[in-house]
């Protein structure tokens, strides 16, 4: 096979081929202290937005509360409240900063439901374009993604902060 054939996506390698880390990642993420290193585009009271590091498409967001719980029912109103309100800001972002033209937006609770990450409750938000579900998923069994992670979350930080 030529290297016109290969697909390169660096930033999964590290997950991919290195050791996993013990404990609740998205609990261990805001604690981190280096926001950008960990792709959290806004910090709210008691919820925060991070990118997704596995996006499903470009702009792939995630709200996940700082309180480590797994179902929505657990969640308090103030939370309740907030993620609704961080839902509808992360939309505007995206809008003004990447010009989707759909959303899939969702929650997959527990492991039966696909939740890669069961035991922390989190929202998808995933930006979509007319034509983003193209052959290579069914083909090769490969997502593209055109933007590097890094580009992306430069754009939807300098989103929130205005």
């Amino acid at each position: 096979m030529s290297d016109k054939n290969l697909l390169w996506a660096p930033w999964r390698g590290v997950y991919v081929t290195g050791k996993k880390p013990e404990g609740c990642v998205f609990c261990k993420q805001p604690e981190a202290g280096n926001d950008a290193a960990h792709y959290i585009v806004h910090r709210g009271e008691s919820i925060f937005v991070m990118m997704n590091l596995y996006p499903y498409n470009n702009g792939h967001l995630m709200l996940i509360p700082y309180r480590h719980i797994s179902d929505i029912i657990e969640m308090t109103d103030s939370e309740t409240t907030e993620m609704a309100a961080l839902l509808r800001r992360s939309i505007e972002v995206l809008r003004r900063v990447m010009s989707p033209e759909g959303f899939n937006i969702g929650y997959n609770m527990g492991a039966a439901a696909g939740a890669g990450i069961a035991a922390h409750l989190h929202q998808h938000i995933v930006p979509r374009w007319n034509g983003d579900t193209n052959f290579m998923p069914v083909v090769a069994e490969v997502k593209v993604i055109s933007e590097h992670m890094d580009t992306t979350y430069a754009k939807l930080k300098a989103g929130f902060e205005k």
